[in-house]
């Protein structure tokens, strides 16, 4: 069952005109996203932030208190002094840096927690180097849990695109689609990500393409480029009502195998009855192994979708076609996989990249656009 924390807007407004008489706590951009995802359901079961006895079952057995399976921990960190003064019980303003109302939290729990352990049990090694534990380090020492009642529902900057769950699941069925693969990715279509999308097709009613969008490193693609590239291929290359795009608002913590299984969870909450996983799903560097990301789904109990596992797919010069390993016995030096520092130089310099690797019109697209890369 989705979660729905949203307030109505008239009981919204009752809490704007209250919340200077409340403590604010100021959260940033990406905590923000969490906490509309918490709201919307994006995050079903979460309600809000969790409590001591959820994050540690979470971290040890990738369960919540009631034995739901959840593989990362959502915290709310503060500093000691700010803990100290809260109690339990009291109703906190969460507020953007602007100090405009986003949320209320009902604080049910103040806790601590040893960081070294909870970043080698969530991404596998404590190694600052690692964005995700960075991420873990850089909280602040305590943690505030409880639900959350979110104030501000706007869609900004992409509001056509920004869909909650009640919104996908509701646009599945008025397309008739009773099944329906999810498709997760950070970067423009290349023929290897299309590939893998047309066999999720052959075996589905219907393709959500659910990029993520958000905080991103120096030469990663711009949401725009992402979302016009995208818009392309299902205006003008799916077959027409066989794929629908919407954005997911998440910052990314490269947590490898545990991320691919919560974003399996979004995608079932969103209405997916299957959901892709390929190489290195949610990885960073070397820290997980190729298919580690697909084998962790071999440990856990059902979770109400079904994984596609599939293979790294490239241009095989023999085969003339792109492939995968499963169906292809050439040698290395016949095969060409999307290498994204080979596309990022090539259409840097106005250059279209090979038709091998990424369909001509994207490329030209994406060059026509301009600044289509962070900076």
């Amino acid at each position: 069952m989705l979660v729905n924390r949203v307030l109505r807007e008239v009981d919204a407004q009752h809490w704007r005109d209250r919340a200077g008489s409340l403590r604010q706590i100021v959260i940033d951009e990406e905590l923000i996203k969490d906490v509309k995802n918490i709201a919307r359901g994006v995050y079903s079961p979460l309600v809000g932030f969790m409590t001591e006895p959820d994050f540690n079952r979470v971290i040890h057995e990738m369960k919540l208190a009631d034995g739901t399976v959840w593989p990362i921990p959502f915290v709310l960190t503060v500093d000691e002094a700010v803990a100290n003064d809260i109690t339990i019980g009291e109703a906190v303003m969460l507020v953007a840096a602007d100090h405009t109302p986003v949320a209320l939290l009902a604080v049910e729990d103040k806790y601590t927690f040893d960081e070294r352990e909870a970043a080698q049990l969530i991404f596998g090694t404590t190694d600052e180097a690692h964005p995700g534990v960075k991420l873990l380090y850089d909280g602040a020492a305590w943690v505030l849990g409880g639900p959350i009642e979110l104030l501000d529902n706007s869609k900004e900057p992409y509001n056509h695109y920004n869909l909650d769950p009640q919104e996908t699941r509701f646009l599945f069925q008025e397309k008739g689609w009773k099944t329906v693969v999810g498709f997760q990715t950070r970067n423009a279509p290349h023929r290897a990500h299309e590939y893998l999308q047309r066999i999720g097709l052959e075996v589905t009613d219907g393709l959500f393409i659910n990029p993520v969008i958000g905080k991103k490193k120096a030469g990663d693609f711009t949401d725009d480029a992402i979302l016009a590239a995208y818009t392309y291929m299902i205006t003008d290359v799916f077959p027409k009502n066989r794929a629908v795009l919407s954005i997911l608002p998440l910052q990314m913590r490269y947590a490898g195998p545990r991320e691919a299984i919560l974003h399996a969870i979004i995608r079932r909450n969103f209405g997916c009855t299957h959901f892709i996983v390929g190489r290195d799903h949610a990885g960073v560097g070397k820290y997980y192994g190729t298919y580690a990301a697909q084998e962790i789904f071999d440990t856990i109990e059902d979770i109400g979708i079904t994984i596609l596992k599939l293979e790294n797919s490239f241009h095989c010069k023999r085969c003339e076609t792109v492939t995968t390993a499963k169906s292809c016995a050439h040698p290395d030096d016949q095969r060409t996989g999307p290498s994204g520092t080979i596309i990022r130089q090539l259409l840097q310099k106005g250059e279209v990249v090979p038709d091998t690797i990424m369909r001509p019109e994207i490329s030209q697209l994406l060059i026509q656009q301009g600044n289509i890369f962070v900076q």
